[in-house]
């Protein structure tokens, strides 16, 4: 059986979305802050 590597302290890769304005935000613009929530919608289908 193999152990699985703990990756909670691991930096994630930087990527960029469009807001709900249509403006590109990239998770980098939040570095340093405390936390960053995301949330990906399915839409209403």
């Amino acid at each position: 059986m193999s152990e699985k590597q703990d990756t909670t302290s691991l930096e994630a890769p930087d990527f960029v979305l469009a807001d709900v304005d249509g403006k590109n935000v990239r998770l980098s613009d939040f570095r340093g802050e405390k936390n960053v929530v995301l949330v990906f919608n399915r839409g209403f289908t």
